[in-house]
């Protein structure tokens, strides 16, 4: 894909353009404007978001840092430091975010809200409210209701209008992941009139409306959205459910070249950048002239997957010898630049542990791969398409370039098949790609979590290689069931079952646990490592 090189002076007109829109005098920095400048945070991307509603249909995962930033939650989580520096989010401390009080019983949890806690537009936020956007999140389905359910949020009868400022949220069974799953980004809570005001018979929940408009009470909200080019940000001056953000305002374009990015962090133009090869990033560490941020996925795995309900793919031993044809160094040396974790080449007799990610005993054995193809039926090898997301090419791109050649090595033609950012979401769910590269990173650190998702057979949206195994569902909701009684043995037990499974099945191929790498200027700080690895503009701040 061919892109237009971004001049450095046609950046900065319109960065200028923007950050000085409704202030008087011309749209140029200077020092009267120093203060603007140190209030605004300039972002650049390889690509953005195709929804600002992360109940909408199909939102990319761009989509999740505007619904992160623009809408509260009941609760959300405390920071740690880790060794290196890093803040990161505590998985298991929770801190009131709408609610000022949280009650947990043997079977529910009792809120209190905040009295202070207003939507953008001065609405006072009441429990009909969070009743409301709770019931759409486990109705309008898709994404938002499977990640509702994940921590056995399913029904609109379990949340309960106690009073105007109390809300109660019933268990339809013992389930450890059902308060975690009140702190991701889906349980947001939403401005109930104002949406209804722009729904539809045919769109009650007014999704339409809430694709283009932010309706919440967040610390930020939309002003500008142009798909494709940029998003514009202004802080919420009446938010009060914390500190007030430092940051004014943010201006996030999408700048495709990572040669473009790089060069705007380099001058100065830009502030911060994820989304660069890893060369760069590299790169931009040893010059020591911006600050580089390197933190693995938390329950993170960039795969192979392959949809095993139709040839060649439906025979174990094609997707064994894939997984042997995988050119597994090659990838982290010329693509990652090392900075990732290798999630194979386990020596063999390791035992399993019941944690996850987890490395596979598969390597890179050309021989072994084209013996196990023949065995399967295809001497010859056989033609196949290999798709990854044009919105993440920096990685996905070389990457498949790579295994192209390795597969060609055992006879296996793979025409690569690039899918727009924007379309990913859509297509990777149809479940019908034989062969794609996707990463998947569960919110909710727990390995049965990220099993529930991606191995499941009870049709979750994540497990797009359509893998059907009774025994693998067994164990993942044993390992639930056992993780809830508090029974440890048994946990352990069936997490390091459904583990082996996965890597004696292969329907998906782990390559490595991918680290989130954020490039920023000196004088730009408070990065905070969050489950969904986007941005979040209430700690940030410019010296």
């Amino acid at each position: 894909m061919q892109t237009k090189p971004m001049k450095r002076r046609d950046f900065l007109k319109s960065a200028a353009a923007t950050a000085a829109a409704g202030v008087a005098g011309p749209a140029v920095w200077s020092p009267a404007k120093a203060q603007d400048r140190k209030e605004t945070l300039l972002v650049v991307s390889e690509s953005g978001p195709n929804n600002i509603d992360i109940h909408g249909r199909g939102t990319n995962v761009p989509g999740y840092e505007v619904s992160w930033n623009c809408y509260d939650r009941l609760i959300s989580h405390e920071m740690k430091t880790l060794p290196n520096g890093v803040e990161y989010y505590d998985r298991d401390k929770f801190k009131m975010e709408l609610a000022e009080d949280m009650n947990v019983g043997d079977m529910s949890v009792t809120f209190k809200l905040r009295k202070d806690a207003k939507f953008q537009d001065g609405t006072p936020i009441t429990a009909k409210d969070v009743k409301w956007s709770l019931d759409r999140s486990v109705t309008v389905g898709g994404f938002p209701t499977f990640q509702m359910a994940a921590g056995s949020l399913e029904k609109a009868e379990q949340f309960v209008v106690v009073d105007d400022s109390t809300v109660r949220v019933d268990f339809l069974r013992k389930d450890r992941l059902t308060i975690p799953d009140l702190a991701v980004i889906v349980p947001c809570v939403l401005n109930s009139e104002l949406v209804k005001k722009n729904a539809t018979a045919e769109d009650p929940w007014g999704l339409e409306y809430t694709k283009q408009n932010t309706a919440g009470s967040g610390a930020y909200k939309v002003t500008k959205w142009t798909p494709g080019s940029e998003v514009i940000m202004e802080r919420n001056e009446a938010w009060a459910l914390g500190p007030k953000p430092k940051i004014r305002r943010v201006i996030w374009r999408m700048v495709p070249s990572a040669g473009n990015r790089r060069a705007l962090l380099e001058r100065g133009d830009a502030d911060i950048s994820y989304e660069l090869p890893n060369k760069d990033f590299a790169e931009l560490r040893d010059a020591g002239k911006l600050n580089i941020v390197s933190t693995p996925f938390s329950n993170g795995i960039q795969y192979l997957g392959m949809n095993v309900t139709k040839p060649p793919f439906d025979n174990v031993k094609v997707r064994q010898a894939v997984a042997y044809a995988v050119p597994y160094d090659k990838i982290m040396d010329a693509v990652l630049y090392k900075l990732a974790k290798p999630m194979y080449g386990a020596a063999a007799g390791t035992p399993t542990e019941a944690v996850w990610p987890h490395a596979h005993t598969f390597n890179t054995d050309i021989a072994k791969a084209k013996q196990l193809l023949a065995e399967a039926g295809y001497p010859n090898g056989f033609e196949t398409t290999l798709s990854f997301d044009l919105g993440f090419a920096t990685i996905n791109e070389p990457l498949c370039v790579l295994v192209q050649e390795s597969l060609a090595q055992i006879g296996i033609k793979a025409e690569i098949n690039k899918i727009p950012g924007a379309n990913w979401r859509t297509e990777l769910n149809k479940k019908v790609l034989p062969l794609y590269t996707n990463v998947f990173s569960g919110w909710l650190d727990y390995p049965e979590y990220f099993f529930i998702w991606c191995y499941h057979g009870k049709n979750s949206i994540f497990n797009t290689m359509s893998y059907q195994s009774k025994a693998m569902d067994a164990l993942i909701d044993g390992a639930g069931a056992a993780a809830s009684t508090g029974d440890k043995a048994g946990y352990e037990k069936n997490v390091k079952g459904f583990i082996d499974l996965a890597f004696t099945d292969i329907p998906r191929i782990p390559i490595f646990q991918p680290y989130s790498n954020i490039a920023m200027q000196k004088n730009v700080t408070g990065y905070q490592y969050w489950f969904h690895r986007r941005l979040d503009y209430r700690a940030f701040a410019k010296g």
